[in-house]
């Protein structure tokens, strides 16, 4: 019984989750986007860094309460940095809240020969939101 078990286990792990790319050409969906608005702003490592930085900067000195940052895999890094920036160049008026998750994501995959089907995959990819806040106005007494 205990042999079966373990069998079955082996087995799972062998299984490919995915297709073979051999067969098919996968062209990635971008992500669903959770909310949109002025304050909301979606991290990508393409984007330069330094535009990020004053966009976020420009949105809390025009009177902003809060700016909410979301970052998908590799832009994760970038997203929290970006936080702590602010954090130092806000000298304490602002505060971060963090939550992170997995974001469930869909490939196409278009086959390269007649005889197969369209068909879809899903794969989940680590997320990050961070919300910045004000508590305090600058210059205020």
């Amino acid at each position: 019984m205990a042999d079966e078990n373990t069998q079955k286990k082996e087995d799972s792990k062998k299984r490919p989750k995915r297709y073979p790319n051999k067969n098919y050409a996968v062209k990635k969906r971008l992500p669903a986007r959770p909310l949109d608005g002025a304050n909301v702003i979606f991290i990508t490592k393409k984007t330069n860094f330094k535009a990020q930085l004053d966009k976020c900067c420009e949105l809390l000195t025009r009177g902003e309460k809060e700016i909410i940052l979301h970052g998908l895999g590799a832009a994760i890094q970038r997203c929290c940095n970006l936080a702590l920036q602010l954090e130092i160049l806000f000298s304490g008026t602002c505060q971060i809240e963090v939550n992170t998750g997995t974001v469930d994501l869909i490939d196409d995959l278009e086959p390269l020969t007649e005889d197969l089907d369209f068909d879809a995959q899903v794969r989940c990819s680590s997320s990050i939101h961070i919300r910045i806040f004000r508590t305090a106005m600058l210059g205020a007494n």
